[in-house]
């Protein structure tokens, strides 16, 4: 900081009080306060004091510094949603509304938590970082973040719509997944007893499919009740695509228990819409079984199409992948003996002396329970009797399962003149992107579950919110690459990759950076979660001088680190108030 003396015209100079500070390779000067109005001798006294002269009190006994706030996580990710055209986004107008709404959203990726815990994150004196001052939320009631989400749920057309126009454009890929996360209550329409993900089968589930683009960037999110089978959805999203969207001629890319041959028959055929989806365990063994598909073919490559006639007009591409192959088989005999260590004890239990378990229903009890619990009841031939129980490995179901490890299909109706077997591979490959999606609105960050709202639409906006919130930052892990673990040398991989079928392999550099800890720069790697936590130690300080220096209180941004810098650099936001 210094002191400067401005000429005024006809009238007194002005005296401001300045700092200097550096822009994208500039010296730029801003002004803190005008001390015209000091007295010369006061003026003279800080100056003294700025150059650091010992006849006066020192600087830091002039200033005291309170109400540090963590700042600079919160510009990153509000810079990055601004810069994305967030704001517009929500609402064209600005709006209390879009301001409560781009903080919950906000907050989602900074410290994802309740709506209370947001509210005092907001609040002026629990504040837990900048967010509040730079949205002009002071006070923020959980009552309001309510309406700021029915607010936003009747705007989930219309900004969904403006996200396909970005991201998806005629004949381009689209990923479509569902997952599941439970519910915490019992009153939400929505909330049903149904197959849950997330290993809590005892809890109420909702159900939730997101469509995106062939990266993975995030488009549309739609919340079905809990009990909704994933074939069921798919309907939904073909008419979204087509009448919402307003797009004639896309690839939908989904899984083999999402695209099932009565969908793709009574939701996809005659829409325009080409698929690509793989087949289930008993087609393919069908095929094997029936010569359509021979060991043979997989001599000298690992991939391999044909034309079968119980998919007219389709292409099937088989694939052979030996650790695939290795993997399955490791797997199934772990389960094969860890069923027969707990058939075991049920032998033992009939043989024991005292209080001997006997009757067939009670045999069959135990015995089901121990093979619902592996699924290995395929593989075992049983024998209960009223008095003893015997059991052995079917080694003929045994067997021909093993003949398909490490085989998968992939079913489509789009051309080889489009796509030929390597593109097609590749790209329900992809889906990988959406299972990451998932992982990182469940878990990783974003924490979606669990939910407590009451009202089905709550709990919609609540998953839109969450999808919005993943959007922004699925283009800050694309923008901070270099920085992370992720590995940001894209082409490196499938230039060093023998086959498309063969296990993605990582880039040079990205297991130069997994190794070494450190990027190109020498710099720290983080995982997203910790350089936001790095960025936080950038804090927002109010500087109040002392009474005698008689200036008004001013803020003051910390001087960021290499690291930091660099992170908002790639970002492409800056610290400024």
């Amino acid at each position: 900081m210094y002191v400067v003396s401005i000429p005024n015209r006809n009238s007194p100079p002005a005296t401001l009080l300045r700092e200097s500070y550096r822009e994208d390779g500039k010296v730029k000067n801003r002004t803190l306060s005008n001390l015209s109005h000091w007295p010369k001798a006061k003026i003279e006294a800080l100056q003294a004091v700025l150059k650091g002269a010992t006849s006066v009190a020192a600087l830091h006994e002039c200033f005291d510094i309170d109400c540090g706030r963590p700042h600079g996580h919160v510009a990153a990710v509000l810079g990055t949603a601004r810069k994305l055209g967030l704001e517009t986004l929500l609402a064209s107008r600005p709006s209390r509304e879009r301001q409560v709404c781009l903080a919950m959203l906000v907050s989602r990726i900074l410290a994802p938590g309740s709506k209370l815990a947001t509210t005092r994150g907001l609040a002026a004196e629990t504040r837990s970082s900048s967010l509040g001052e730079m949205l002009a939320l002071n006070e923020v009631t959980s009552d309001e973040l309510y309406e700021a989400m029915d607010w936003l749920i009747e705007r989930q057309e219309r900004i969904e719509n403006t996200l396909a126009q970005r991201h998806l454009k005629e004949g381009t890929l689209v990923l479509y997944d569902v997952s599941s996360t439970y519910f915490e209550g019992r009153h939400c329409p929505l909330a049903r007893l149904g197959y849950s993900r997330d290993g809590q089968p005892h809890k109420l589930q909702i159900v939730f499919g997101l469509l995106t683009n062939g990266d993975g960037c995030p488009v549309s999110v739609e919340v079905f009740e809990g009990n909704t089978a994933d074939p069921s959805t798919v309907r939904s999203q073909v008419d979204k695509l087509r009448q919402r969207f307003g797009l004639e001629r896309v690839i939908l890319v989904g899984d083999r228990g999402m695209l099932t041959s009565a969908r793709i028959q009574h939701d996809l055929k005659g829409t325009g819409i080409e698929w690509i989806t793989a087949l289930r365990g008993p087609a393919i063994k069908k095929l094997v079984h029936s010569g359509q598909v021979q060991m043979s073919l997989f001599d000298e490559r690992d991939l391999a199409e044909l034309i079968s006639p119980d998919f007219p007009g389709e292409r099937l591409i088989v694939c052979k992948n030996p650790l695939l192959a290795d993997e399955r088989a490791r797997k199934r005999q772990d389960l094969l003996e860890a069923t027969e260590k707990e058939l075991n004890k049920i032998v033992a239990a009939t043989r024991r002396a005292n209080r001997p378990l006997r009757g067939k229903d009670q045999i069959g009890l135990r015995v089901g329970r121990v093979l619902g619990r592996f699924k290995m009841a395929k593989h075992f031939q049983l024998t209960i009797d009223e008095h003893a129980f015997r059991f052995a490995r079917d080694e003929q179901s045994i067997q021909a399962e093993a003949l398909l490890d490490g085989l998968y299909v992939i079913r489509t109706n789009v051309s080889s003149a489009t796509l030929d077997s390597d593109d097609t591979v590749r790209s329900y490959k992809r889906l990988a992107q959406v299972e990451r999606a998932f992982r990182s609105l469940k878990t990783v960050d974003l924490k979606v579950r669990p939910i407590f709202h009451r009202l089905a639409e709550r709990v919609r906006a609540h998953v839109f919110l969450c999808m919005l919130a993943y959007y922004v930052e699925w283009h800050m892990r694309q923008a901070l690459a270099p920085m992370l673990f992720d590995d940001d040398d894209k082409s490196a991989p499938e230039r060093k990759r023998s086959s498309v079928v063969a296990p993605a392999r990582r880039s040079d550099r990205a297991l130069n950076k997994a190794r070494t800890l450190k990027t190109d720069t020498g710099q720290p790697v983080h995982s997203f979660h910790t350089l936001l936590q790095d960025l936080a130690k950038l804090q927002r300080n109010t500087i109040r001088p002392r009474q005698q220096l008689g200036l008004d209180p001013f803020e003051k941004i910390a001087s960021p680190s290499p690291v930091q810098q660099r992170a908002l650099t790639l970002l492409g936001v800056r610290l400024s108030l």
